[in-house]
């Protein structure tokens, strides 16, 4: 057999089996989520105590999330940190289309740094980072993506390869936007870091011990 017919084969086997799984995602049910367990999250957090905050309509209805938490959280020396989580089920799609990259300039910050920060090593955790200015008022900003299998995503590849591997698996291909932001204070950027970097770790425990469930539709 020559190279060419070989290639040929080969081709042809690739493309049955990948119509074949594709087939088989076909007819799996639908998954129903549960995200009670979510927007459920204890509202203590360590020393920190939070107050929910609702979405303003317009921004609930652009992010079309299956549940959304959005919090202040307040510490005893007079720290805050805001937090919001954006949660898409398999049947969404399981991201999000509107991300910090585009919302922040779009209502009218200016982006001054970015870069990735590392969180927590031993968990992968890592996040994206900006410095955000408006109207002389400067934030912090973290975040990162999550599924039920991986933390510390940063972007689309991350989150492609996370819902093909679980696809292939469970069939679940779920996943969220968090997000994090605290005010620098004067130029102590320093310590805006080190606040929202613990903040974020104990955090994303708690999200784990708190993930939303889904499950197969009755047919």
């Amino acid at each position: 057999m020559t190279d060419s017919r070989v290639a040929n084969v080969v081709l042809g086997l690739v493309l049955l089996l990948v119509g074949g799984f594709a087939w088989s995602l076909q007819l799996r049910p639908r998954l129903e989520v549960d995200a009670q367990a979510l927007t459920g999250l204890p509202p203590d957090l360590e020393d920190w105590h939070s107050r929910n905050i609702p979405l303003a309509e317009t921004v609930e209805s652009i992010l079309q999330a299956d549940a959304n938490v959005q919090r202040e959280y307040v510490h005893p020396l007079g720290d805050s940190v805001w937090l919001l989580v954006a949660y898409y089920g398999t049947d969404r799609g399981g991201r999000p289309e509107h991300t910090p990259g585009l919302c922040y300039p779009a209502n009218g910050w200016r982006i001054e740094q970015q870069k990735t920060v590392t969180i927590d090593p031993a968990r992968d955790l890592r996040a994206t980072e900006y410095v955000a200015e408006k109207n002389g008022h400067r934030d912090l900003v973290q975040f990162w993506y999550r599924s039920y299998r991986r933390t510390g995503m940063l972007g689309d590849l991350d989150m492609s390869l996370d819902h093909l591997f679980g696809r292939m698996g469970t069939g679940r291909a779920d996943g969220a936007l968090v997000r994090l932001s605290t005010p620098i204070r004067g130029d102590d950027e320093a310590a805006a870091r080190g606040r929202l970097m613990a903040f974020a770790a104990a955090l994303d425990l708690q999200l784990a011990a708190h993930w939303p469930i889904e499950t197969p539709t009755r047919s």
